[in-house]
């Protein structure tokens, strides 16, 4: 078993001639490479008439994660008729494709404003430490996908596309909550440094980071409550769960190469993919009642949510710090093996050791950087985000076309080009 999932994905780099995927494709899931799935279960690249297609690594996966894609196993009358059997590559490649901020920009102009009137406190300090990161600043990832896949499905579910307040107030919930678990995870780091300046922890202090952390945490499910739907606040009260299990997780690690690399995509998905797959299919639930609906918006957001921790761990080794906002290799100081140094660890078996005792020893972070970058770890990582971003495709593309819809399919080539 040794060496499985560095050899699966050097095969999958190697093309992807049905024969050789299936091959594949059992190394990632123990089991047949093809699905007995109705054909809104298929992937969307394209094969010959009579054989049958092979299922994305990405939803090989979700045994791992503990989720039920059974849903996306059933044929659903609200699904969009064309577009069951599109595939990302032949229906997207001539269209121009809508950019994804320009759609959400005039929602996402008073989201911080309208953010900090949520946390407003009299106590001056307190305020001030709580919009300390709520300065436009950040990347906005999360309520740009929230913003664009709330009016998909609005437009999908025969609405206008303008936000419903719910919806918006989602939007400004995944930021909060993202935010608030940025404060936590720098005061669990030590780092000293985020978004290009000082961190809270830093300026304030450990314990004044963490109480900002809670009460900005305290103000989004107050704003959840203020819903007053049950099933959304049970959805979006699962991503809380999932962060602190997936830091739990970021403490520990396995000696199992195999069950490693298992256990290091898991806690990708409880730390950064949790918040946008739950917060996706938050806004879906607030204007549509079909389950398979909601699995689209929860897929799309999962599988870019782990693209996008993927690619993240990328620039760790190939990023500056002063593109990054934060120091480079900063991982690999904190004792994590990301999956660059994963898949490095195929060519250079020294790194296992390393991995064991966290980059602990003198000169250990040093020789780690050093072996990531003379293997093909990056690269085998870039590619395995590519598969995730590909099977985000293929799942919005089942809903209604739309501008937001198709900025949604951008995004996923914004996430994998990226550079910060």
């Amino acid at each position: 078993m040794a060496g499985s999932w560095w050899m699966c994905c050097r095969r999958l780099n190697g093309g992807f001639t049905t024969s050789g995927l299936t091959e594949t494709l059992r190394c990632f899931s123990g089991q047949s490479a093809y699905s007995s799935a109705s054909p809104t279960a298929r992937p969307s690249w394209s094969s010959a008439p009579g054989k049958e297609r092979p299922l994305f690594p990405a939803q090989l996966h979700s045994k791992a994660l503990n989720l039920n894609p059974s849903l996306l196993r059933r044929r659903s009358s609200s699904l969009y008729p064309t577009l069951r059997y599109c595939g990302c590559r032949t229906t997207h490649s001539d269209a121009k494709l809508r950019d994804p901020f320009t759609l959400a920009q005039k929602d996402l102009t008073s989201l911080y404003d309208d953010i900090k009137k949520e946390l407003f406190v009299a106590k001056t300090e307190l305020k001030y430490l709580c919009d300390y990161y709520f300065d436009g600043r950040g990347k906005a990832i999360r309520p740009i996908i929230v913003i664009l896949m709330a009016r998909a499905m609005n437009i999908h579910s025969n609405r206008a596309g303008d936000l419903l307040p719910g919806q918006r107030t989602i939007a400004m919930i995944s930021e909060m909550i993202h935010t608030a678990s940025l404060v936590h995870d720098d005061v669990i780091d030590g780092s000293d440094e985020r978004r290009g300046k000082k961190s809270i922890n830093d300026v304030w202090g450990e314990r004044k980071a963490i109480l900002a952390g809670d009460f900005i945490l305290s103000a989004a499910t107050m704003a959840l409550a203020r819903i007053g739907n049950s099933a959304v606040v049970k959805v979006v009260s699962q991503v809380i769960e999932d962060l602190v299990r997936g830091e739990f997780m970021q403490l520990g690690s396995k000696e199992n190469e195999n069950e490693r690399f298992k256990h290091y995509l898991e806690k990708t998905y409880k730390k950064t993919a949790s918040l946008m797959a739950h917060s996706c299919k938050a806004v879906s639930i607030l204007v549509n009642s079909d389950p398979e609906v909601h699995e689209i918006a929860y897929q799309y957001g999962k599988n870019v949510g782990i693209a996008f921790q993927l690619v993240d761990d990328v620039l760790d080794f190939t990023s500056g710090a002063e593109l990054l906002g934060k120091p480079a290799a900063a991982d690999l100081k904190l004792g994590l093996a990301t999956g660059p140094v994963l898949f490095a660890c195929q060519q250079f078996p020294e790194l296992h050791a390393m991995i064991m005792r966290r980059f602990s020893s003198k000169g250990d972070v040093d020789r780690a950087w050093q072996y990531v970058l003379q293997s093909d770890g990056v690269q085998q990582t870039t590619y395995l985000a590519r598969r995730y971003c590909e099977e985000a495709i293929r799942q919005i593309s089942r809903l209604r076309p739309s501008p937001e819809r198709d900025a949604l399919i951008r995004l996923t080539e914004i996430v994998l080009s990226r550079d910060k």
